[in-house]
Parts: structure tokens; sequence; C-alpha cells
């Protein structure tokens, strides 16, 4: 069963922190590539944060978000975690996880290279 649960989302005022949540199924976690992306009204999805679990867990950050954001997974609970920090307005967007199984490279960052997503949750970051 593919099922991906986002939650953690909310309003927060410039240089606060959130930190959202992804339920996976036991499927969806197993995944080779996990992420979140993020969509602000009439702008592309992008990727923000990637892991891979293929040997040792690798990490891709997008540059708007490095320094500042963390993703992370628990595998004990089947969760993935992004832990934001120094919010800042330009980070106001609905928030999505997402897994893949068809990615052919180490870090896929772009949203075609995933095939299994959540409904998403809204981040808004106030100034």
């Amino acid at each position: 069963q593919v099922q991906l649960v986002e939650s953690g989302g909310g309003s927060v005022q410039a240089g606060g922190s959130l930190r959202l949540s992804c339920v996976a199924s036991a499927y969806t976690y197993s995944r080779p590539y996990m992420g979140w992306f993020r969509q602000a009204p009439g702008k592309e999805r992008e990727g923000v944060a990637t892991i891979s679990t293929i040997g040792v867990s690798s990490t891709y950050y997008a540059d708007s978000v490095k320094g500042r954001f963390t993703i992370s997974r628990d595998n004990a609970k089947n969760t993935l975690y992004l832990q934001m920090n120094s919010l800042k307005p330009d980070d106001t967007a609905m928030y999505y996880c997402a897994a893949s199984s068809i990615a052919g490279r180490l870090y896929p960052v772009y949203s075609y290279e995933y095939n299994y997503w959540g409904q998403g949750t809204q981040v808004t970051v106030s100034s």
C-alpha cells in the first residue's frame, strides 16, 4: 500500500522554526529515495531536500535552504522529517513528501523523478 501523510505545517513569523513529518507505509518508506518538495502559488514544484538510503544515507539540499533545513529519517517509525529553522517569507509554500522507485541517480531533485506523493502541508511565514 502506497501512503505518505504529511503534518507539521502552520503559520510562523520570520526567523521561526517548524518541523514537518511524513509518515509512510512500510512499502513506500522502503523506496530508495525520499524527499521534500514545495510549491508556491504560480510557481513550479521544487525540490527542497532529498535523502537516499542506498549505502550510507546521502542528503541533498537546495541552495535556498542549505544551513537552515535538515532532512532526516526515523526507520523505527517509518517517518521522514524536515526541520526548518530561520524561516523566511520566501519559504511560504505547500510542502510535499515524496518517495521514488524510478530515479536513476543518487540525488533525484526533480518532481518527475518521484512517483509517490503525499497530500501536502501548508507552511506560511510572515514578515
